[in-house]
């Protein structure tokens, strides 16, 4: 496996971050996770639209987007497989133990791995912890994942493959690592950008390609919603068959299942979107 570190492609076991690096020692960085189908990224362009959004809400150097795109076109081309997960990650860099940022620069790795295709449907659970849609990492997409580890953890440990949150006022708002969209009397609603979700970039995507409606939705809509499904890069629209102790039998509903037709088609035509 070959590995892009600050300028050049290294094998993995030469691909070493300094252990001051403060992306390591406070998570002081931001990713992207870019589906890689047969060598080929999926909406590389939007990826990196929001690395830089984020870049710059989190007061980091705008990345050099050019930069970003031979580096990944690299990585693609060093390790070629048919499903892929193109991950780039980008940090404060060489700093000061602390929260003070260092004078070195940024650190930037693109890394690849092979995974499998997801299930149509799966479970996901609720949990106590909320998203805080005020926070000056709401919205970011950031290095700074451990909430999303602790809620996941809880997640597996009770057969799920993903956990949800509600905001600081009780409002339906994001999974660890994807958007949730629910159909009320036949039509598709997801949280707004406002509740603190990620504006995911199969999110977008999806309210575009389905004409999903951007709802402020309480998170008891999940104990009423004829049918809910999840959107991420790896995931795209995949169905959810149970949520805590409720099952939807059937899943993938007819709004659903249309649903996963469309972004099937739609992500074939183009692969930039």
């Amino acid at each position: 496996m070959k590995i892009w570190l600050d300028g050049r492609l290294r094998e993995t076991e030469e691909a070493r971050v300094s252990v001051f690096d403060h992306g390591l020692t406070v998570g002081d960085g931001i990713f992207e996770t870019v589906k890689a189908v047969d060598g080929e990224p999926f909406a590389l362009t939007r990826h990196l639209d929001r690395l830089t959004r984020s870049a710059r809400g989190l007061g980091l150097p705008e990345p050099d987007l050019d930069e970003v795109r031979r580096a990944c076109a690299a990585v693609l081309d060093a390790n070629p497989m048919a499903l892929g997960r193109l991950r780039i990650t980008y940090t404060g860099g060489l700093s000061p133990l602390g929260s003070d940022r260092g004078e070195s620069g940024t650190t930037l790795v693109v890394a690849l791995g092979e995974v499998s295709r997801r299930p149509d449907t799966t479970a996901v659970i609720t949990v106590p912890w909320t998203r805080n849609e005020r926070g000056a990492l709401a919205g970011l997409k950031t290095t700074s994942y451990a909430e999303n580890v602790v809620a996941l953890a809880r997640a597996r440990e009770r057969g799920a493959s993903e956990a949800l949150f509600a905001n600081t006022i009780g409002r339906l708002c994001e999974g660890t690592g994807s958007n949730v969209f629910v159909v009320l009397d036949g039509e598709i609603h997801t949280p707004p950008v406002a509740s603190g979700c990620l504006a995911g970039i199969t999110r977008a995507l999806a309210v575009e390609w389905t004409g999903a409606k951007e709802t402020d939705l309480p998170l008891e809509v999940l104990s009423e919603a004829d049918e809910i499904f999840l959107t991420s890069t790896l995931r795209d629209i995949q169905a959810v068959h149970r949520v805590d102790d409720r099952g939807l039998p059937g899943a993938p509903g007819p709004v659903t299942a249309k649903a996963m037709r469309v972004w099937d088609e739609r992500a074939a035509d183009h692969l930039d979107p």
